[in-house]
């Protein structure tokens, strides 16, 4: 694999992406990055990432960075994204969803910004997909308006995730290789 971004027939290459506890999401190759006889790869989930958010009634909205798979919140948010036709999937890096998001109104989006302007600044990169309560906590699920993207590894046509100290290594140097990328394209 050297390529990267579309082919020619415009189509976007796809990966799955592997975890340390092998789990797997199914992403689009952006770009491919080779370093130190690696070859590294920006990647962007092919379904849309989901932030889950706990509201507090004394602070702000905490997003919520793990949670189990088998944790009631989830079943929840499965029933009542069901009631719109899609479906939750927990994957490696993020929650995600599938099926047919709808456009988002554009009185919506008025709505959405003068909250912003009284809420708490947290979660002013997102966009609300559900809400929904769980023994009297509410949550939601929110889909961020900036792309969605992380790093994995390509080792013999498979991805896995790049996690931890191999991140924070090699991430200021990915940085300046698409940054070095940036200026000559």
């Amino acid at each position: 694999m050297t390529a990267s971004g579309p082919n020619l027939t415009g189509e976007v290459p796809t990966i799955l992406v592997k975890d340390n506890e092998g789990r797997v999401l199914h992403c689009c190759l952006e770009q491919l990055i080779p370093l130190d006889e690696n070859e590294y790869a920006l990647l962007t989930p092919v379904d849309t990432p989901v932030c889950l958010v706990r509201f507090n009634k004394d602070s702000d909205p905490e997003p919520i960075d793990t949670v189990a798979n088998s944790e009631p919140i989830l079943s929840v948010a499965d029933v009542v994204l069901q009631e719109h036709d899609l479906t939750l999937v927990r994957s490696a890096v993020t929650l995600t969803v599938t099926g047919e998001l709808d456009d988002p109104d554009p009185e919506d989006l008025e709505e959405l910004e003068e909250l912003e302007d009284e809420e708490s600044e947290d979660l002013e990169d997102y966009v609300e997909l559900i809400n929904f309560l769980v023994d009297d906590q509410q949550y939601g699920l929110y889909i961020p308006c900036e792309p969605f993207l992380f790093l994995g590894r390509i080792d013999d046509g498979q991805a896995t995730l790049v996690e931890g100290e191999e991140f924070e290594r090699i991430q200021p140097r990915i940085e300046a290789e698409l940054e070095e990328r940036e200026l000559t394209d």
